[in-house]
């Protein structure tokens, strides 16, 4: 666990479309209206179809008031550094101290040739930007005229100005050991995108640069760690691709265990803007205080207050239920876990049933006056918010069924409604459910076939007749949304196909809402204790 006590940022990242300028510096304002810290945009200066990333700067820090400005990151190879100098620090002198550079060593050698750029090796690019990087700062600074020979970089008594009047951080866009290495003994800050370093790969290359800093003396805090990040709001259960809650959970992760403090949302999406804004960042913060506090806030409660609401899924006839209480539970919640798993309400549809429910095993009792950290709660409240997915895919379900009964869908397109749908599309069969849903909550997942039910029944043996009765209720609960698929088909050709259809889908809803039920109990307290993998 690393976490550099940084205090938290967030920002966007926009891309520079020349032919929706007046767009881009509207999201620019957009971004301090939600009350976001950071505006960064895109630096190719090869792309005729994007604006000159400093001169929109320039315009987005004359449109805004408080934001801060930089670029994300800066084409070191088109910008010889003495002039890329002076323009950081012009702009910090109009914007009133606004101004940081993200730079990078280069990429995109073809492009960057053609521009009348040099070409250089990997190893040229990092000495490069370690001579860049001498020189910049040398500029800012006031003093006698810089002298550097480097090998790709020279200066001769260039004066000193004009100066910022904050120090400008220097944050690299690092990928390979030779440039963490850099960063680590120079930079001041690392900022990566999650498509090129997913959240498996940061403590790698935190190591390397906490190692760097070390040997050169200095404090691997001295390193702001910021993180680019690319998501889609959602449901599903991947890396920023769920309900904004699932995103706080995963943000306030990775401040915890890999030290990231600032966060920049990569999207032109205005939607997208607001809603990171006003349901996410506000539940990171909180997250991250109560866990730095040691008061262990509750991921739930701290992440759909900041939200806003505390949105239920449907109850099995498409109404919102209301909010679960401890003693409708049939096993024990551990006390201080602060995550309630949704009750089973006992009403049943079918008069058929698919299992004994009174054969169903129970696992061990929570540890009297155990308390859970942040994380841990956060991972017991990630399965019910899966599965409330699921409980609202099945809303979804009954209602596509009311439809093909009354004449207003057809069979098909129902059929095709439903292979679409995450509870026909997981592999019930293989008992991978909360394998391929539930592991992705820990930030650090590495997306392999390793199943958290072989983790659990690894991590605490006692959990093993339950998870033996979960993987035979998962192979129960596939049959049976076969059943409904053959129902459908059924429908198009038999008078009493409706009621075959109907029945299908009531005994779908007792054993799925019956099963999600039984794992939350069983599965929430062990999952906060052990997390998934």
């Amino acid at each position: 666990m690393t976490d550099y006590g940084h205090d938290l940022l967030f920002g966007t990242f926009l891309t520079p479309t020349a032919e929706t300028a007046g767009r881009v510096v509207e999201l620019a304002r957009l971004t301090e209206r939600s009350g976001l810290d950071m505006v960064s945009v895109q630096d190719h200066p090869y792309q005729p179809a994007f604006l000159d990333a400093w001169t929109l700067l320039t315009g987005i820090a004359t449109a805004t008031e408080r934001v801060k400005v930089f670029p994300n990151v800066a084409n070191l190879p088109l910008r010889p550094p003495a002039v890329l100098a002076r323009a950081a620090a012009s702009l910090d002198v109009l914007s009133g101290g606004r101004v940081e550079l993200g730079l990078g060593a280069g990429v995109f050698w073809d492009a960057i040739g053609a521009e009348g750029g040099p070409r250089r090796t990997p190893a040229e690019a990092v000495t490069a930007l370690e001579e860049a990087i001498a020189i910049i700062r040398g500029l800012w600074r006031p003093g006698d005229p810089l002298h550097l020979d480097g090998k790709h970089y020279q200066v001769q008594g260039a004066k000193p100005g004009p100066i910022p009047p904050h120090d400008i951080s220097v944050w690299l866009g690092a990928l390979k050991p030779r440039m963490l290495r850099l960063t680590g003994r120079l930079a001041d800050g690392w900022l990566p995108s999650s498509p090129y370093v997913p959240p498996e790969r940061l403590a790698e290359g935190n190591r390397i640069i906490d190692e760097a800093a070390e040997a050169a003396g200095r404090s691997p805090g001295d390193v702001r760690r910021l993180y680019n990040i690319f998501g889609r709001f959602g449901r599903s259960a991947g890396f920023l691709q769920g309900p904004p809650t699932a995103w706080a959970e995963q943000l306030a992760e990775l401040t915890l265990e890999h030290g990231v403090s600032a966060f920049i949302l990569a999207s032109d999406d205005p939607d997208d803007i607001r809603r990171f804004a006003a349901e996410v960042v506000p539940a990171v913060r909180e997250l991250v205080a109560a866990e730095r506090a040691g008061t262990g806030g509750d991921a739930t409660t701290t992440g759909r207050t900041a939200a806003g609401k505390d949105a239920q899924a449907p109850d099995r006839n498409g109404a919102p239920k209301t909010a679960p209480r401890a003693h409708d539970l049939t096993g024990e919640t551990a006390e201080g876990l602060g995550v309630t798993p949704t009750p089973d309400d006992g009403v049943r549809l079918s008069a058929e049933r698919v299992w004994d429910e009174s054969t169903r095993p129970t696992g061990p009792k929570p540890e009297p006056g155990r308390r859970y950290t942040a994380r841990e709660r956060a991972n017991g409240q990630h399965l019910i918010d899966v599965h409330d997915h699921l409980r609202a895919e099945l809303a979804q379900l009954r209602d596509l069924m009311e439809q093909v009964l009354a004449g207003t869908m057809d069979p098909g397109t129902a059929r095709s409604h439903i292979h679409t749908m995450t509870m026909r599309q997981n592999n019930w069969t293989l008992g991978t459910y909360c394998a391929s849903y539930c592991r992705a909550v820990t930030v650090h997942h590495t997306l392999e076939d390793r199943g958290v039910f072989p983790h659990l029944r690894a991590a605490d043996p006692r959990l093993a007749p339950v998870l033996d009765r979960l993987e035979e209720e998962h192979h129960a609960i596939h049959g049976v949304i076969e059943r409904v698929d053959r129902a459908l088909v059924a429908f198009v050709n038999s008078p009493d196909g409706a009621t075959e259809l109907r029945a299908a889908v009531d005994l779908l809803t007792d054993t799925l809402l019956s099963h999600l039920s039984y794992e939350e109990r069983e599965l929430v307290e062990p999952l906060a204790r052990l997390g998934f993998q």
